[in-house]
């Protein structure tokens, strides 16, 4: 196992770990995960690439931000191009699945020369998503909406019982059993969503993408991410089921390519083998 770092910028500790040799590649982990999930892939890609894998600030082992404008998607997309220039790599290849995905969607927008190839994992635009939010949507996402509401609402709910709550989360997205889940990795994101402090910052992560990030994409609907940029999605997921998932990234990436995987939203867990396959070959 590799060793836990800690790099301190923008007021915060963000904790990565470093695997392998070769071009630079970040990996990004989503709601209500941490860098853990990457574990199962981090072998197969460390024997090609030099692998980061970070906790985004307010999950995992990094800091929590107290305040929700703290949790937007530019602020923790600076962090990360913080990091890989501390770690020597002014240029690298970007991974994000759910929340990671859309802070590196986030860092291609404002760091082009930064960002050399991007993948997003089982997201449309987020953007596209609120403007666009059909009965359909809100029943398969109501969390977005649910984890927005005031503070400290949502976190009381969820504090009286943490496990049932974002247990459910890893369930409801489509097609998924907590069997698909390894039970390591199950251990590590319960001692995360446990703390009081990250179930705050995760509602203020949701609270900042009504009240800032929809706007900070608004801004830049006439821009479209420069970089080769490759769109996977699970193949039995609530996205795939109620979007064209490809379709809503068409007039916003100028290179894209894109696959289904297996499995549902969390098809990094249910099919790593797949996935990690996907990655290779689409940056090789």
């Amino acid at each position: 196992m590799t060793r836990t770092q800690h790099f301190s910028t923008n007021n915060q500790s963000i904790a990565y770990e470093v695997a392998g040799h070769g071009p630079p590649l970040l990996l990004l982990h989503g709601f209500p995960q941490t860098r853990a999930m990457w574990r199962p892939m981090t072998p197969a890609l460390a024997d090609r690439f030099t692998v980061v894998t970070a906790d985004l600030r307010g999950y995992g082992d990094s800091s929590r931000p107290a305040t929700m404008p703290e949790m937007s998607f530019r602020c923790m997309a600076q962090d990360m191009v913080d990091l890989m220039d501390h770690l020597g790599h002014t240029q690298f290849h970007a991974v994000g699945h759910d929340r990671g995905a859309r802070t590196a969607h986030r860092m291609a927008l404002d760091h082009p020369q930064v960002v050399q190839s991007l993948i997003v994992m089982d997201i449309v635009p987020t953007e596209y998503l609120l403007t666009n939010m059909t009965t359909e949507i809100a029943r398969a996402y109501y969390h977005w909406l649910f984890l927005a509401q005031p503070y400290p609402f949502p976190e009381t709910m969820i504090g009286h019982d943490p496990d049932a709550y974002f247990e459910r989360c890893l369930l409801g997205f489509g097609k998924a059993r907590l069997s698909d889940f390894d039970a390591d990795l199950l251990a590590i994101y319960r001692t995360a969503w446990r703390d009081p402090d990250c179930i705050r910052a995760m509602c203020h992560d949701y609270r900042a993408a009504l009240d800032i990030d929809w706007a900070d994409d608004q801004a830049d609907l006439k821009r479209r991410v420069a970089c080769p940029t490759l769109v996977l999605y699970g193949k039995d997921g609530a996205m795939a089921q109620l979007l064209d998932v490809p379709g809503t990234w068409a007039d916003r990436l100028s290179d894209m390519s894109h696959a289904a995987i297996d499995g549902g939203h969390f098809f990094p867990d249910q099919s790593p083998e797949a996935t990690s396959d996907a990655i290779i070959r689409f940056f090789t």
